[in-house]
């Protein structure tokens, strides 16, 4: 890596921090909800993304739309940008969504959701950390190159996608449905929406989620005399003691993973009678479940019907499964993929920090890019604040993340 050139693009990415200020306070005001939560799409803030992009000098914009009937205009955006590169056999991606999600419970917020606040070296806001500090840390590290006249080791590419926050059917999953010759078999793709506050976590694989709804049935009746009916809850309660089992049946573990293992946990009950004295004939409990990777769903389900079936028979209940959500896990980025080993050390050099290939039990969009064969890791620096009111993003990450993305650009193998 050129050395000159990246404190060249280090410097200048420092210099633009009012400019990404100002962009974060344009756009968080555009409220980009996909229908599903609420909104009109994506498209008012693509228009908008387009147009800054252009006043910055960027050269080839193209808009790959996803039908979509349901919002106005009948399409949802996905912007793809490129600066060529001196090799332009593959490409850097910084894969970012332009959606957000609604502010939730208004009374939590200190600040207006839909209007960047800036305060203690932060920005506050819906949509500032999830995950438009990614976006506009790409285009500060695109623009970076562009004001300097730098030409980047690869092809440096943003590709700014609809549809995150409800399925990414319109969005990353269109462009790999319809547009597979986007991603090239040598591409090195980041995706900046997970992360730690230290820098510390590349993510390269994520458990299976698979979450449970059981609906016990037995029989109501005056709790003085139980032999009457038949506790639906008691039965519940004993079949929640029995899934503890599922640690010992799948337990195999990889220290890639944080947890190591797959986790079995009751979660959310519903109520079931409102009052002491009465013996509940129906009770409604779930369980979710982050299963290692090397697990199929199926085996696990099979498990959880067998251990119900044994509780039905001993308690005389009819016991209702239905799964609430249900994804296998897609296969995971070598920990030794190009796109880790050059985020490390990108990593190491901008913030002093050794970045560890990890595993999470949460989901990304990495995982469609993985099940279509592309190697991704998913790395930023967050507070982890998504969703959550008083979302923020910390401007000095915002920009040091910058830099990380024009390191990996630089490198050379």
């Amino acid at each position: 890596m050129n050395r000159s050139d990246f404190n060249q693009l280090s410097s200048r990415i420092d210099q633009l921090k009012g400019e990404a200020v100002d962009l974060m306070k344009a756009l968080i005001p555009i409220k980009s909800l996909g229908p599903l939560n609420g909104g009109q799409g994506e498209a008012e803030k693509a228009e908008f993304l387009k147009k800054y992009l252009q006043t910055i000098g960027a050269k080839e914009i193209t808009d790959y739309p996803a039908s979509d009937p349901s919002v106005p205009g009948g399409e949802r955006p996905n912007i793809v940008v490129k600066l060529a590169g001196k090799n332009r056999d593959k490409t850097v991606w910084i894969v970012a969504h332009i959606d957000v999600v609604p502010e939730g419970d208004r009374s939590q917020w200190d600040t207006e959701p839909f209007e960047a606040v800036v305060k203690d070296g932060k920005i506050f806001g819906r949509g500032t950390e999830d995950n438009h500090q990614g976006m506009v840390s790409g285009i500060m590290a695109l623009k970076a190159f562009l004001d300097s006249g730098i030409t980047p080791q690869y092809n440096l590419g943003l590709m700014l996608v609809s549809d995150e926050e409800t399925g990414s059917t319109y969005g990353l999953q269109h462009l790999v449905d319809n547009h597979p010759e986007l991603f090239g078999h040598d591409d090195l793709i980041i995706v900046p929406d997970a992360g730690e506050a230290d820098s510390s976590m590349i993510e390269v694989a994520e458990k299976s989620i698979l979450w449970f709804k059981f609906k016990t049935r037995g029989q109501q009746v005056h709790a003085s005399m139980p032999d009457r009916g038949i506790n639906a809850f008691k039965a519940a309660s004993h079949l929640i003691v029995d899934l503890e089992k599922l640690y010992e049946i799948y337990d195999r573990s990889d220290p890639v993973f944080d947890p190591p293992t797959s986790t079995f946990e009751p979660t959310k009950k519903e109520a079931n009678v409102p009052n002491v004295n009465t013996i509940p004939g129906d009770d409604v409990f779930y369980l979710d479940c982050r299963i290692m990777p090397d697990y199929s769903i199926e085996e696990v389900q099979k498990s959880v019907r067998s251990m119900a079936d044994a509780v039905e028979k001993k308690f005389k209940v009819k016991i209702e499964i239905s799964t609430e959500q249900e994804e296998q896990a897609a296969p995971p980025t070598p920990v030794d993929a190009p796109v880790v080993k050059a985020l490390e050390k990108a990593v190491k050099d901008v913030y002093n920090v050794e970045a560890k290939p990890m595993g999470i039990g949460g989901g990304t969009v990495a995982a469609i890019l993985r099940r279509a064969g592309v190697n991704a890791a998913v790395w930023s620096t967050l507070d982890d604040l998504a969703h959550q009111p008083n979302e923020y993003c910390v401007i000095s990450n915002l920009l040091n993340d910058a830099k990380v993305f024009a390191h990996v650009c630089l490198q050379e193998s």
